[in-house]
């Protein structure tokens, strides 16, 4: 077994942690405080070809692998969990749909414009009555005079406010009859898609989520991904990727509390020497160190699967409950470490501990990925 890193894929880690600590870093929590997007960030990274990293070149891609492209999701949260988050689903939510599952002509059409920074994606899947019961999804596509017509209802859509291309689920009918969940290609201009509030939130503040509404919005037959009914099968096949991503991010936000935790242990004092000098500060570190490196390695496991082809539904599961449950463990023994200044937003800390909450419940909470992995261990065991 190879635990090395490529020349390739430190390449492109030590360009992005460049970039993200010298740039990013120091107007994070100015993002975070005033809820900003930040477009500056999206200039740069992609001025630095990154916005459509995992993607073929022969659709405006950098054409990288998975470990690579987690690399790069970890290094953005280390610096800026906001610009990690909307980086990870433009590219596993918003592009990435299109690409495994789009016609050449939809590839050809909006994968080059996503790819080059000059628009955002994202993926409309979760609605009030339907999150992890993704199969409840109430928007419906009716088949009408030759053209599907939306209506219904998103929320929670990471990019809904900002994005030009929006791949969207809803029921499927025709003829009055349901034919399951098909997803679509919707543009931000369509006549009857409207934008509703952004979600004021705990975390992660210059991230936009959004409310998102269809009425009577028509869309043109081809912007159907695959075959009726293919939907469910396409938006699980999707979060599997995507879940890649969201543990990547956890691991940067965990990686960044362990740092800052262990550079102030360091400086602070108490009985005459650093608090690092004593077991109960030391075995915190020990305890996150030994955690977020566990977790690093089942990341890089599901990546390497996902480019070999391979099942990696379970190990993208493993990958982003634990990851994210170890983040959050690493935050707070930082916000302990730090004591009082750890609760003061003059530290950034605290701001990791908020951002990483979403990790647990984004793109499958931790109870529905522990199913998830139950599920495969009780294979063709008897129910009961």
């Amino acid at each position: 077994m190879d635990f090395e890193l490529t020349d390739e894929q430190r390449m492109i880690r030590d360009a992005v942690r460049e970039l993200a600590q010298a740039e990013f870093a120091p107007r994070a929590r100015e993002i975070d405080e005033e809820g900003r997007f930040p477009a500056e960030n999206f200039e740069k990274l992609n001025e630095l070809g990154m916005m459509g990293l995992p993607i073929p070149e022969q659709y405006g891609g950098a054409g990288a692998d998975t470990v690579s492209y987690a690399l790069a999701v970890e290094e953005l949260a280390a610096a800026c969990g906001s610009t990690s988050l909307i980086f990870a689903a433009h590219t596993s939510l918003g592009c990435a749909p299109i690409y495994l599952f789009g016609s050449e002509e939809q590839k050809q059409k909006y994968l080059p414009r996503l790819t080059s920074g000059g628009a955002f994606g994202a993926f409309g899947l979760t609605e009030p009555h339907a999150g992890t019961d993704a199969g409840a999804t109430r928007t419906t596509a009716t088949w009408r005079d030759g053209s599907w017509v939306l209506d219904g209802q998103k929320m929670w859509i990471t990019n809904g406010g900002v994005a030009e291309t929006l791949v969207a689920t809803a029921r499927t009918m025709v003829d009055g009859e349901d034919k399951g969940i098909s997803c679509f290609i919707v543009e931000k201009d369509t006549p009857g898609f409207g934008i509703g509030k952004n979600e004021p939130k705990m975390g992660l503040k210059g991230s936009v989520t959004s409310q998102l509404f269809f009425e009577d919005c028509v869309i043109p037959e081809d912007a159907i991904l695959g075959q009726v009914g293919d939907g469910l099968k396409q938006m699980l096949i999707t979060l599997d990727g995507g879940r890649i991503s969201i543990a990547a991010m956890a691991l940067g936000l965990g990686r960044a509390a362990l740092e800052a935790g262990t550079a102030y242990s360091g400086e602070r004092e108490a009985f005459g020497k650093p608090i690092q000098a004593f077991q109960a500060i030391q075995w915190k570190l020990a305890d996150s160190a030994t955690e977020l490196d566990a977790a690093r390695l089942l990341i890089y496991r599901a990546a390497y699967l996902k480019d070999a082809g391979k099942p990696f539904t379970v190990e993208a599961a493993m990958a982003k409950l634990f990851a994210s449950e170890a983040a959050e463990r690493a935050c707070f023994e930082a916000v302990q470490i730090y004591g009082g200044m750890g609760y003061s937003r003059e530290f950034p800390v605290e701001r990791y501990y908020r951002d990483n909450r979403l990790t647990e419940i984004g793109e499958g909470t931790s109870e529905i990925l522990r199913y998830v992995i139950a599920r495969n261990i009780l294979k063709g065991w008897p129910a009961g």
